[in-house]
Parts: C-alpha cells; sequence; structure tokens
C-alpha cells in the first residue's frame, strides 16, 4: 500500500545504513557479551567452526536478516551468511530456513541470542504491520506508525513496518509539526502557535478532539488534522466537515478488531501504536547443521 502524496505523510524512506546497523548490533552484543562468552570459550577450541542454519518457526513476514547477518559478522568478519529470504517476504510453511550462516564456532555461538533477538523483534513488528495492513485492503486508507517505538530500536522497527506494507510516521519530533493536547493546554493562541508552526517550512497538523476543535483547526488552514479517540458517527461527521481540505489521520486506540470500520469512516490515514508497542516476537531458532 502507498501513501498519498500529501507534505505531511509522505512515504519517509530511510534504508538502513550498515554504519547504524553496526551500532545497533555493538550496543546489543556488549550487553549481552560482558567480558566475554564463558561457556564457549570453555567448551570449544579457539579456531573451531560450525555452521548453522537460522529458522523460522511461525508464519509471518520476514524482518531483520541483514541485522542479523551483522551481528554475526561483528564477531567474526570472515563469517559467511547465505540469505534464503529477503526483507518483506512473506512465509506460511515452516519451518523455513532463513539463512545458512558458516564461521567460528565461538562467535555464532556468541552471537546467537542477540542475532535471534533482533530478527525476532522485527519479523514480529512487519508481520503484525502486515495484519493491519491486510485489514484495511481496499478502503483507501493507509495506516501509520508511531512514535511509540522501543528506545534506540526506532530505525529498525520502523524499517519493520515498511517491511510489513505500512506507511513510517515522524521519525522523530525534528521532522512534523503536530500541535498535540498538551500543546494547546500550554500555548495561549492556537492561531499564533499554528502561525509560528508555519514559518518553520513544515506541514501543520493539528490534534482534534471534538468536532468543534475540527472546525477551529479547518478555519486555520492547517494540512492535516489528527482525530484523537473519536467515535465512529463523529469520524464521518468530521471527514464531511473538511471535505477534503485537509489530510484526516485518525488515532486512538486502534485495534485489528476497530480498524476496517475506521478506515471505512472516509479517512485517508489511520496510525496504530500497537505496530511496535505491542508486536510479539516471531519465534525464530538457530540449529547447527
Amino acid at each position: 500500500m502507498s501513501a498519498p502524496a500529501t507534505a505531511v505523510f509522505p512515504p519517509r524512506e530511510r534504508p538502513l545504513d550498515p554504519a547504524e546497523v553496526d551500532r545497533f548490533v555493538g550496543a546489543a552484543l556488549a550487553e549481552d557479551l560482558g567480558a566475554g562468552d564463558r561457556t564457549s570459550e570453555a567448551a570449544l577450541e579457539a579456531d573451531a567452526t560450525a555452521t548453522a542454519v537460522l529458522l523460522l518457526k511461525k508464519p509471518g513476514v520476514v524482518c531483520g536478516l541483514d541485522v542479523a547477518a551483522a551481528t554475526f559478522r561483528a564477531l567474526d568478519p570472515a563469517a559467511r551468511v547465505d540469505l534464503r529470504a529477503a526483507d518483506g517476504d512473506r512465509v506460511d510453511r515452516v519451518p523455513f530456513e532463513l539463512a545458512r550462516v558458516e564461521g567460528n564456532a565461538r562467535a555464532l555461538l556468541a552471537a546467537e541470542r542477540t542475532a535471534l533477538n533482533l530478527l525476532g523483534r522485527l519479523c514480529g513488528v512487519a508481520t503484525l504491520t502486515r495484519s493491519y495492513v491486510d485489514a484495511v485492503a481496499g478502503t483507501g486508507a493507509v495506516v501509520l506508525d508511531t512514535r511509540k517505538t522501543t528506545p534506540g530500536l526506532r530505525l529498525l522497527e520502523k524499517h519493520a513496518v515498511r517491511c510489513g506494507g505500512a506507511v513510517n510516521h515522524r521519525f522523530g519530533l525534528d521532522d512534523a509539526i503536530l500541535l498535540k493536547d498538551n500543546h494547546r493546554q500550554l500555548t495561549v493562541s492556537l492561531r499564533d502557535a499554528v502561525e509560528n508552526a508555519r514559518r518553520t517550512g513544515l506541514a501543520v497538523e493539528v490534534e482534534c478532539e471534538t468536532i468543534d476543535d475540527v472546525r477551529e483547526a479547518l478555519e486555520l488552514g492547517v494540512d492535516a488534522i489528527l482525530l484523537d479517540n473519536m467515535s465512529l458517527p463523529m469520524l464521518r461527521e468530521a471527514v464531511a466537515l473538511v471535505d477534503g481540505r485537509a489530510d484526516l489521520e485518525a488515532s486512538g486506540g486502534v485495534t485489528l478488531d476497530t480498524i476496517r470500520e475506521i478506515a471505512d469512516t472516509g479517512v485517508g490515514f489511520v496510525s496504530v501504536g500497537a505496530l511496535t508497542h505491542s508486536a510479539r516476537s516471531l519465534d525464530v531458532s538457530m540449529e547447527v547443521a
């Protein structure tokens, strides 16, 4: 599903930078290894080699293979990683061999848990995202993610969202204007806040909780309106009132059971925090061949 070409919700494509991936992986490995993998060092010869396969054991959408490969190569730069799938692939028949890894045995076992944690997490986000995207198929609505991500893993999780077919909203507070309820509580005038926001050159979105809020935002000529926790009748009323004069994003407590009827109200976008804050990791394993 592709997003409409708007100033507020363009597809924010940020391909994973290998240098950024290496930083993520380095931090994750440092957390797990500490002073070293004492078990593997005690049990295995330093020059022992091994071959292992990464298996996906539950159906879902693949994501994080390059990240897993970087994890093994961080401990054994000479490791050979043969990928048998690509990020974004949908796997229905399991167990499915995602990759085959050859390298230093100590390194493979030391990297195993970190690689699987990252791979399982990203596959989980991509798989849940695909479920939401499938749920709104044919409505014209676009599924957006949020900033409700795991601290330190935002770029990886937003990559997983894209692999699942949804569109990234803000990567951070610096790439879009969204005046929310707390901003409105603290500002003297919404009009002044909108006018000041326009001076940034960024599109302006305002959160609204009532139809009167929507009417006020329209009068100020904002680019987009976030319809926060509105009932279905309110959403339909907002869609009719706005009549295409601003992008409409429905948000707040969206679930797989409710997203279809929300999309059917005519809103162009539905943002779902659950894509990242409630995704369950997929079951992946590493088995020595």
